[in-house]
């Protein structure tokens, strides 16, 4: 059976997913990367290290985000939403942000020493010390969804 989420499948899908794809694009280039995150009901939150990405979405902030979560080949679900990135330059907001991505990406890393890599740190305080982190939120105003279920 082939059909689409309500409203509650889809915020339930975006809550329980860790990566999930940004799609953006400017000047003539479409550029898709996984990212992880966090989903508060509204806004998808992230940060990254300045790039590609946070170059296409601060030159054009209007971007898609997708999650799906795949059993096989006839069971799975995907939400598609867009939005439009705000980078985050507030300290405070900074903080509590890498806090919500820390709590919740840190027990499924195995690793320890994958927290630095990837800008997670030990303390709030540490936050831009050990790696430039760019912290970011994807406003979302529509979202969509999709399943298939045999």
């Amino acid at each position: 059976m082939l059909g689409e989420l309500n409203d509650t499948q889809i915020d339930a899908l975006l809550k329980a997913e860790l990566t999930g794809r940004i799609g953006c694009q400017a000047a003539g280039v479409v550029y898709i990367v996984p990212v992880n995150y966090v989903y508060d009901g509204t806004n998808i939150y992230g940060h990254s290290a300045k790039g590609m990405k946070i170059d296409v979405m601060r030159e054009n902030p209007e971007v898609c985000f997708e999650v799906d979560k795949i059993k096989d080949i006839t069971t799975w679900q995907s939400v598609i939403a867009w939005g439009k990135f705000e980078e985050i330059t507030e300290m405070d907001e900074q903080q509590k942000v890498l806090q919500k991505l820390t709590d919740r990406i840190s027990p499924f890393i195995m690793d320890d020493s994958v927290t630095r890599e990837h800008g997670f740190v030990d303390e709030e305080s540490d936050i831009g010390t050990i790696k430039e982190l760019i912290m970011y939120k994807i406003v979302l105003h529509k979202k969509t969804g999709r399943f298939e279920d045999r």
